[in-house]
């Protein structure tokens, strides 16, 4: 396959529904998303972010799916400090990487995430 049908793929299976994350497909409800629930209360991230009403409501990732795909929720994770820089205006507060994360865990916290789609 050529780099740009490549390409072309890998942005077709990120944009179609239900979400594919890593090459996986998780739907809300599923065992990923559940797992990716888990994941997001170990780590802590009601700490710098909110979801659902708790946590630091500043950073509010109630609608996070719906805003940017999985792979850039992906990216958000596990290198925020060029994610910032892409932003406008780049952002001065940068959350931690969180790129050590084990890879099922990793693809399910970005599962749960992008499924949070609430307007």
């Amino acid at each position: 396959m050529t780099d740009w049908k490549c390409a072309g793929a890998i942005a077709l299976a990120l944009s179609a529904s239900p979400i594919a994350v890593l090459g996986q497909t998780a739907k809300i409800g599923t065992p990923a998303v559940t797992r990716g629930a888990a994941v997001y209360a170990a780590q802590k991230c009601s700490k710098c972010h909110g979801l659902d009403g708790k946590g630091n409501q500043k950073q509010a990732l109630d609608s996070v799916g719906s805003k940017i795909t999985a792979e850039e929720i992906r990216l958000w994770i596990v290198d925020p400090v060029d994610m910032a820089k892409k932003t406008e205006p780049p952002r001065k507060t940068i959350m931690k990487a969180y790129a050590n994360l084990p890879k099922e865990d990793l693809a399910a916290l970005v599962a749960f995430l992008a499924a949070k789609t609430k307007k």
